[in-house]
This record gives C-alpha cells, sequence and structure tokens, in this order.
C-alpha cells in the first residue's frame, strides 16, 4: 500500500476490522479499495472499516468506501460499516451518496455491533473436484431453501449452484468452498476454487456437448460474475429469495 495511508486488518471473529491510517485522496483510493477487497477474501460476517486515523484530502476519495460495499454486496454478501470518521469527513459522507450505501458509526464498538445485527444466514461446505460435487451442492441449496422458507428459489438455486460447482470441476480442477446466504432480497450463491482463470460463457453453438453451464447461469440469475479472490475466484449468483 502507498506510504501515505496504511491498513492494519484485525479479525475480531466473525467481523474483520480494518483500520486505515494516513492521508485518503485519489492517489491512496486505489490502495485502500485493494486491501479492501483483500479483507474480503476470507468471507467475513462483516467488514468494519476504522476511520480514526484517516485524513481525508478530496471528499470524492470516499467513493472507494461505496465501491467496496456494492462488491460486498455482490459477493461474500456482506455488510460493511464506517466508524470514527473525522468531523470533516463525516460532513462529507452525510452530503455524499456513499451514507446510502455504507451506515456510519460513532466508533468500532457500535459498528461492530450494526455489522453482526446485519449479518446474513449462511451455510458453507467444502467440496473436492470430483462428479458428486454438484450434487451434494444441490443438496446443500436444497436444505437451505427449506429451512428459510424459499420453496420458489430451491429449483433455480440448485440449478445454478449446480452448474458452477461444474465449472470448476470441468475446468479448474480444484477444492472448493461452496457458499449459500440468505440477505434478502436475494439468495447469494457463491463458489471459491483455486484458479485464477475468469469464468465467462464459452459460446453459445447448441450442437456442442458442454460449455453451457454459465450461459444457463446468466438467464437464471439476477445478476451473477467472477472476481478474484486470494490464489483463485469466487464465482457468484445472485436470484430472487422467494
Amino acid at each position: 500500500m502507498s506510504s501515505r495511508i496504511t491498513c492494519e486488518v484485525r479479525t475480531t471473529a466473525p467481523v474483520a476490522v480494518v483500520r486505515l491510517a494516513g492521508a485518503l485522496d485519489l492517489g491512496t483510493m486505489r490502495s485502500v479499495h485493494e486491501s479492501l477487497n483483500d479483507a474480503l477474501v476470507d468471507q467475513p460476517e462483516a467488514l468494519v472499516v476504522d476511520m480514526s486515523e484517516v485524513d481525508v484530502k478530496d471528499r470524492l476519495a470516499l467513493s472507494v468506501f461505496a465501491a467496496t460495499a456494492r462488491r460486498a454486496e455482490e459477493w461474500p454478501a456482506v455488510p460493511v460499516v464506517l466508524c470514527a470518521p473525522s468531523p470533516v469527513a463525516a460532513r462529507w459522507l452525510a452530503e455524499s451518496t456513499t451514507c446510502r450505501v455504507v451506515p456510519v458509526s460513532a466508533d468500532c464498538a457500535e459498528a461492530t455491533r450494526v455489522a453482526s445485527a446485519r449479518s446474513a444466514l449462511r451455510m458453507r461446505t467444502r467440496l473436492e473436484p470430483v462428479a458428486e460435487a454438484c450434487r451434494r451442492a444441490r443438496e446443500l441449496v436444497t436444505d437451505a431453501c427449506a429451512r428459510w422458507n424459499l420453496p420458489d428459489a430451491a429449483g433455480p438455486a440448485a440449478l445454478v449452484l449446480s452448474e458452477l460447482v461444474g465449472n470448476v470441476v470441468r475446468h479448474a480442477g480444484t477444492p472448493m468452498q461452496v457458499t449459500v446466504t440468505l440477505r434478502r432480497p436475494y439468495l447469494h450463491l457463491a463458489v471459491v476454487d483455486g484458479s485464477r482463470a475468469e469464468a465467462e460463457p464459452r459460446g453459445t453453438d447448441l450442437n456442442a456437448e458442454g460449455g453451457r453451464g454459465l450461459l444457463l447461469v446468466r438467464e437464471l440469475a439476477q445478476r451473477w460474475g467472477s472476481v478474484p479472490a486470494g490464489q483463485g475466484k469466487a464465482v457468484w449468483a445472485m436470484l430472487p429469495a422467494t
């Protein structure tokens, strides 16, 4: 990270607390964004950003927190809360669109309570890249939908998650972590594998024997995407939670 701003990540399970110190401006906001994204790789239940030692030099740089919150909403489907901004930064936040996306608390303890209260229902499992992984993924999401009373989501979610897992089995060939999260109004599905190769639809050839799984995901999901996650990537999809 730039020498003008530093980042310290402290995990207060199940919440990750990121303490920033230094000058936040248009020159350092990119490194802040990268550090906050790195803190999401471990998939905490929430992300708290401690701004008590941040000197905001440019109000436009505060948009980095809204960008992080939007990324975290998609994957790993966790809330982001800011805490202890300076009086000037607090005023700029209140005047910007950032506060519409990211809540602001007076101190770290309050922010942790707010973040914990906004955490979502979640089920996880680790799978090996074998043929039966798709079946186990379908069982996981079917069980989750039954527990959370989402009868209409069960069928589409099972199909989407099976395709995401099948994509890892066919192309990445690495162990994976599968996560099903209920954060209304969406059911979030995510698969993290050990390959950095971006997941993307491979074509629309109807005569091909395979390669249409992600096209199906694209059609069934409200939104979906692929983002770097540590040494691999996360492929996620969001479906209406009904």
